[in-house]
C-alpha cells in the first residue's frame, strides 16, 4: 500500500467516517495513477476498490496501484460499487460533496443498500496533494522550465505585428513540441489597454510598438502543470508605466520574501497588498496574490486575505501580483515557489527586470 493511501486512510478515520469514495479525476489520479477519464475508487480499511468500464481495463491494469481490487463495471460505476457494499451494519460512506452535483448524490443515495450512509467529506484528498513529495516537486520544476523554453523560442522570433492569437497558438505549439500534453490553461496573451483584464482572452488585433504586453501561461507535464506571468514592454514606455512596473516587481519580490512555512496565505498578502497600497494603488490590485499549482493549475493553498491557510514546506504556489488600469494598461508578476522550512525555492526562471520586445 502507498504511502499517500496510508496518509489517506488516516485521515478518513479522523473524519468518522468507514470508506470514501473518489471520483474527482486529479484525486483518483494522485491516489491510483489512473489518468483516464471514467474510473472511481473506494478507500477504507478492508477494502481497497478500483472500478472502470470496458474501455479502461487494459489501462488500468498497468497504471492503478497493485493495492487496489480492480473490477470492470458492468453498467453505471456506481451501481457496481453500490452491489460490493455491505449494508447488513451500519456503514458511513464518504463523498466528495464539492465535486458531486445534487443529481449524482441522489442517484447514488438510491443505489446503496440500506444501511449505507452518505457522508460529505470534500477536501480529504486535496488536503493530501497541498504537501507535494520531491518526486513532485521535480515534476513541475521541469514542467515550468518547459514552459519558460517555449515562451523564449517565441519571443524570439518578434512580437510587434503579430496578433495576440498568433502568439497564443504559437506558445501553445512550443509546448507541445518540447513534450507537454497541452497548456495548464488556455495562455493569455494581452497588449496594451487589453492588459487591464486580469483573464483577458487572445485577440486578432496586431501588438503594437510602445505598450505593454503581459503573458500568463503554463504547461503540463507528466500530468502536473506550471503557472506563471511575466509583462513586457514593446518599445519606450510612459513614465507611469514603467514606474508601475518596478512597483509590481517589488511587491512581487516582498511575496517571495515572505513566503516560507509556518506563514499563514493571508498574512503574506497582505504584505504584498501593503507594497502596492503604499505605492498609491491599492484599489487596482483586485484579485488574490495566490494558489497552490500541482496536479490542477488551481489547487490548495490560497494566499489571499480571506484565506485560512497556513503555508507547509512542500507546498508550491503561485505569488502574482499585479495592477489594473482600465483602459490603459495592466502589470502581473508571477512565480512558482516551492515553500521550505526557511523560505522558499522558485521552479520558475525568466528574469523579471523590464525587457523590451521588438
Amino acid at each position: 500500500m502507498s504511502a499517500r493511501t496510508e496518509r489517506l486512510l488516516a485521515a478518513i478515520e479522523a473524519a468518522g467516517i468507514d470508506r470514501l469514495l473518489v471520483t474527482q479525476p486529479s484525486n483518483l489520479r494522485y491516489l491510483t495513477g489512473f489518468t483516464g477519464s471514467n474510473g472511481l475508487a473506494v478507500v477504507g480499511r478492508e477494502e481497497l476498490l478500483f472500478v472502470t468500464d470496458f474501455r479502461y481495463v487494459e489501462q488500468a491494469a498497468t497504471e492503478v496501484d497493485q493495492a487496489f481490487a480492480r473490477v470492470q463495471a458492468t453498467g453505471q460505476l456506481a451501481r457496481t460499487v453500490a452491489a460490493r457494499l455491505d449494508g447488513s451494519g451500519s456503514l458511513r460512506l464518504g463523498f466528495d460533496d464539492a465535486h458531486i452535483s445534487v443529481l449524482a448524490h441522489e442517484r447514488l443515495r438510491d443505489l446503496l443498500p440500506n444501511g449505507v450512509e452518505l457522508m460529505p467529506a470534500a477536501g480529504l484528498v486535496e488536503r493530501l496533494r497541498r504537501v507535494k513529495e520531491a518526486g513532485e516537486v521535480e515534476r513541475i520544476a521541469a514542467c515550468a522550465r518547459l514552459a519558460d523554453e517555449a515562451l523564449e523560442e517565441v519571443l524570439d522570433r518578434g512580437v510587434v505585428g503579430r496578433t495576440e492569437r498568433e502568439l497564443a497558438l504559437a506558445l501553445e505549439v512550443a509546448m507541445r513540441e518540447r513534450g507537454a500534453s497541452g497548456p495548464s490553461f488556455p495562455p493569455i496573451i494581452a497588449a496594451g489597454p487589453h492588459g487591464a483584464l486580469p483573464h483577458a482572452e487572445p485577440r486578432d488585433v496586431a501588438v503594437a510598438a510602445g505598450e505593454l504586453l503581459v503573458v500568463d501561461w503554463g504547461a503540463v507535464l507528466d500530468g502536473y502543470c506550471s503557472d506563471c506571468t511575466r509583462t513586457f514592454a514593446t518599445g519606450s514606455l510612459s513614465g507611469e508605466a514603467a514606474a508601475v512596473y518596478e512597483l509590481v516587481r517589488a511587491a512581487q519580490q516582498a511575496g517571495l520574501t515572505a513566503v516560507r512555512a509556518g506563514v499563514p496565505g493571508r498574512e503574506v498578502d497582505s504584505i504584498v497588498r501593503q507594497v502596492i497600497a503604499d505605492g498609491g494603488y491599492g484599489e487596482q490590485f483586485g484579485h488574490g496574490l495566490g494558489h497552490g499549482v500541482g496536479l490542477e493549475t488551481h489547487e490548495e493553498p490560497r494566499l489571499s486575505s480571506r484565506s485560512d491557510d497556513v503555508l507547509e514546506a512542500g507546498n508550491v504556489v503561485t505569488i502574482e501580483p499585479g495592477i489594473y488600469l482600465p483602459g490603459r494598461f495592466g502589470v502581473r508578476i508571477e512565480d512558482l515557489p516551492v515553500v521550505r522550512d526557511d523560505g522558499c525555492e522558485v521552479l520558475t526562471g525568466l528574469a523579471k527586470s523590464l525587457r523590451v520586445l521588438s
